[in-house]
């Protein structure tokens, strides 16, 4: 009886484990669902870049990237470090990248076969 109960317990557990990682899975997936965020991720591509740099590079105001760098920052998609008075932004994970380079593939793929 006790074995049973363990193994529905561990059965539960790989259940609610599975859940919070898909759940996680989806808020990334979210907050890459902007254009904007993907510009971003585009630019910082080559390096860390600050707002300003940022704001320069996609054409919009400070405001507006930051409000987006937040966000990722907080979904741990970007990560920043201070150097005196500026702010850079990096991506976290250069696997992030490589997802989102991977996704463009399969979207050009679908482009080319629609065009044959």
């Amino acid at each position: 009886m006790v074995q049973v109960q363990r193994k529905e317990r561990d059965r539960n557990v790989r259940e609610r484990d599975n859940t919070t990682f898909l759940e996680m899975e989806s808020e990334v997936c979210k907050t890459l669902a902007s254009p904007k965020r993907i510009e971003i991720l585009d630019a910082l591509k080559e390096g860390e870049k600050t707002v300003s740099e940022l704001a320069r590079l996609l054409g919009v105001g400070k405001a507006n990237v930051s409000q987006h760098l937040a966000l990722m920052r907080h979904k741990g998609i970007l990560k920043w470090t201070r150097k005196g008075l500026n702010v850079y932004y990096r991506v976290s994970n250069p696997k992030i990248i490589a997802a989102c380079t991977l996704m463009k593939e399969v979207l050009l793929e679908q482009v080319e076969q629609k065009v044959r």
